[in-house]
């Protein structure tokens, strides 16, 4: 059988349905490769259990990579200033450190601080680029666009230009789509696999989603946290 890699949406501390989609929804092996798209913290419940989960896997000899999200960035950000604490406790900073039962972000274990700083705004496969957010493709060449990093974590664009990135199409999270709008987006430049796992507002929402790249086949584990 074929090596198997699976791309994972928003997680947003919801560690349980994490645990349950990757052992029970895909069950992954040593084999497999697994990526995460950022925005492993804040909101759910259980941000502290999500990393102890990826340490976890790579303890034991899994294949596990994450890029960075804009809440990585925003929790990395939160001791520097009153604002950008502010930003991060309005964006669901308050229960990633009531799961470290930390009072502020410097009582959170270097350890996950550090894992969190390592993790790279983009990863670059043979045949997508896995990025949280997405690309800048506004400037025209010689304009690079994984020179702009602040667009990899907050940008809303679905502007993909396949030819300034080596043929690749983008594999991202951050904004939030239906189901209908995830299975769509499967054959479009930029597949989308935040179903709103944490947040969800709809019917066909509320899912952690994982995109297996040799079948392009999504499982989805519906939230249970709640």
């Amino acid at each position: 059988m074929s090596r198997r890699v699976f791309v994972i949406g928003d997680v947003h501390g919801c560690a349980r349905t994490l645990r349950e989609l990757v052992t029970r929804g895909v069950r992954l092996t040593p084999s497999d490769t697994l990526y995460l798209l950022g925005d492993l913290i804040d909101r759910g419940p259980d941000s502290k259990g999500v990393l102890d989960f990826i340490f976890e896997l790579t303890a034991a000899g899994y294949n596990v990579a994450s890029v960075q999200g804009n809440h990585e960035e925003m929790c990395l950000r939160a001791p520097y200033g009153r604002p950008a604490m502010d930003m991060w406790t309005a964006n669901g900073g308050l229960t990633t450190l009531a799961s470290f039962q930390a009072d502020g972000p410097g009582d959170i274990p270097h350890r996950y601080l550090e894992y969190l700083n390592s993790l790279p705004p983009y990863i670059l496969l043979d045949a997508f680029v896995i990025v949280h957010a997405g690309l800048n493709f506004d400037p025209p060449p010689p304009f690079d666009p994984f020179d702009d990093t602040e667009a990899m974590l907050w940008t809303r664009s679905d502007v993909v230009d396949r030819q300034r990135i080596g043929g690749r199409r983008l594999i991202c999270g951050h904004t939030m789509v239906s189901r209908h709008q995830l299975e769509a987006s499967l054959k479009s430049d930029k597949i989308m696999l935040d179903n709103g796992c944490v947040t969800a507002r709809r019917p066909d929402m509320g899912y952690l989603a994982a995109l297996e790249l040799n079948s392009m086949r999504v499982v989805f584990q519906e939230n249970i946290e709640r």
